[in-house]
């Protein structure tokens, strides 16, 4: 899957979101966002990391210690 279509897949959900709403505003949408796609994000690259952290946290991009704050955050480690 390409970077394009993940852009589009985000896309669709949010249409699909603002339809849900019913004309209702949303509250605090780019928190929600944020947090919906980063728990899946670091369980798949925990996973593909044989939940190794460092190599995890490199290929995020990510200091170890903030992903392991953002691990405990989602309680994917206590």
């Amino acid at each position: 899957m390409s970077k394009k279509q993940i852009e589009e897949c985000i896309r669709v959900s949010l249409d699909s979101y603002f339809k849900d709403l019913r004309g209702t505003e949303p509250d605090r949408l780019y928190d929600m966002m944020v947090r919906v796609v980063e728990k899946p994000l670091l369980e798949v690259v925990m996973a593909q990391a044989a939940q190794n952290q460092s190599r995890a946290a490199e290929w995020l991009g990510l200091n170890r210690n903030t992903l392991r704050k953002k691990l405990v955050e989602h309680k994917l480690i206590d």
